[in-house]
């Protein structure tokens, strides 16, 4: 069977699940992504490839939802060197501007170079004649070069789905100008922002030595490539959907119920993650109390840290510090029946996710580095009322199209707790207006449009293949 577009990405679109009769399933995965690509390849004869997780070998491709699935089997050093170490140990904080430190194995190195083969592989026996690829993210950045390499034909594109670091920090990579190489195999490499393309086109001429002028590099071998900016976005008529639904009008009032009807409920929503400022956040409300700018009865904190990477170091020691700090807030500016800070280390279904957006009165998004934060997209989208305010980190790339909300430098503690006290006070006339601008801009460009804008320019700079049809739009 081939296709006339191929999905390349580190994961598959579903997750395994237990079902009733305790035999084994899918679920769709939560996240834009594939409800941004779900239409293209519907509309397209597309299959996706990627690692449904874990490590099982026997895995056939199957279809899900109508999409067809290609699965990767992954072995245990495989997951510990290419996913735990140099995607997760190396490049995540290589990318993310030196917020934890960046390990340099050459076994990692190895074991990324032969899962990114083995994903180009699987992608050219797959594609059609003439096809479009489409790989994203950090995980298979030399599967661009090597597919072009085993199929010329193909018309290809990348999306980076994280920041790509400015050339200071870029270059303490020692396997850089392979990385930059193995890019340079797609037509178009998509990035969240202006900044990291040109960070992209700027080290291509510097470390590489080929021709540029502005998006464009010019190969030896006459093929132009193109690095520019698509934003990313999310479903966002979808969120509001969900957020106007009779059960998660129910659940919101639930939740202020349970919290004790606070006057204003604070919500942090991240993954578990040190690029995404939980500590800090966390502290900057507690001073708030014990500075006596409001107290527990008329505020609490909800931070949702969703469980991730917890076989990684680094991770296991920020869950711990949290732990600690939440339970030291709490002990010293609590009352029996009220948390300062209500600390939920789970993950929750997107419905759920919906009620806690619409019961957030103040929506924390501070961390230190993000490709975008659709989190913060999230909560626009789901408060249709134009009420509720959020606070952003100016290093998000989200702030570049949120420009209405209160921004702030995660790194100044007081900086944080003075645009926490100014959303908390705001008046209703106020964050009616903020939040009405940012809800045009989320409506505007959701991510239908984001997968259209990049499919099309993709057909426009392929040099090889067939144009994909984007998918018509209701």
């Amino acid at each position: 069977m081939s296709y006339d577009l191929v999905i390349v990405a580190n994961r598959l679109p579903v997750d395994r699940v237990v079902l009733p009769d305790g035999s084994k399933g899918w679920r769709t995965s939560p996240g834009g992504l594939v409800t941004a690509i779900e239409p293209v390849m519907r509309a397209n004869h597309g299959v996706w490839i990627g690692w449904p997780g874990g490590t099982d070998q026997d895995l056939q491709p199957f279809e899900h939802d109508g999409l067809e699935l290609f699965p990767m089997t992954m072995s245990a050093d495989e997951i510990e060197g290419f996913y735990e170490g140099f995607s997760n140990g190396t490049l995540w904080p290589l990318y993310h501007d030196l917020i934890a430190k960046p390990e340099f194995h050459r076994e990692w190195w190895d074991s990324y170079v032969a899962v990114n083969q083995r994903f180009a592989e699987t992608a050219a026996s797959l594609a059609a004649e003439g096809a479009t690829v489409w790989v994203h993210d950090y995980q298979l950045q030399l599967v661009p070069q090597m597919l072009r390499d085993l199929r010329p034909d193909l018309r290809i594109g990348f999306y980076l789905h994280i920041p790509f670091p400015p050339g200071e920090l870029f270059q303490q990579l020692p396997w850089r100008r392979q990385v930059l190489e193995g890019l340079l195999g797609a037509d178009l490499v998509g990035f969240q922002m202006p900044g990291g393309a040109q960070n992209f086109v700027r080290l291509v001429r510097q470390r590489v030595g080929h021709k540029t002028h502005r998006d464009l590099v010019y190969l030896p071998d006459g093929r132009t490539v193109r690095a520019r900016a698509f934003p990313i976005s999310i479903d966002a008529g979808g969120f509001e959907e969900l957020a106007r639904s009779e059960p998660v009008a129910q659940r919101s009032a639930e939740i202020r119920e349970a919290l004790g009807n606070p006057r204003k409920i604070f919500l942090g929503i991240d993954r578990l993650d040190y690029t995404k400022g939980i500590y800090a956040r966390l502290r900057a409300f507690s001073e708030l109390i014990k500075d006596g700018h409001f107290d527990v009865e008329d505020a609490v904190f909800v931070q949702v840290a969703v469980p991730s990477r917890e076989q990684v170091e680094q991770y296991r020691i920020l869950r711990d510090e949290i732990d600690r700090l939440v339970g030291r807030i709490n002990g010293d500016l609590g009352r029996i029946g009220r948390p300062a800070i209500s600390y939920l280390h789970s993950s929750y279904p997107r419905e759920e996710m919906a009620a806690l957006y619409r019961t957030a009165d103040v929506m924390v998004v501070t961390p230190y580095r993000d490709g975008m934060n659709l989190v913060a997209k999230e909560y626009v989208a789901c408060r249709f009322n134009d009420d509720g305010a959020l606070v952003l980190s100016e290093f998000a790339g989200a702030a570049d199209e949120l420009r209405q909300a209160w921004l702030v430098n995660p790194y100044d503690i007081n900086g944080m707790k003075s645009a926490l006290l100014e959303a908390y006070q705001a008046e209703d006339k106020e964050t009616r207006r903020r939040m009405k601008a940012m809800r045009r801009t989320v409506t505007q460009h959701d991510v239908a449009a984001w997968a259209d804008s990049f499919m099309t320019e993709l057909s426009d700079v392929g040099t090889h293949g067939k144009a994909v049809r984007p998918a018509h739009r209701s």
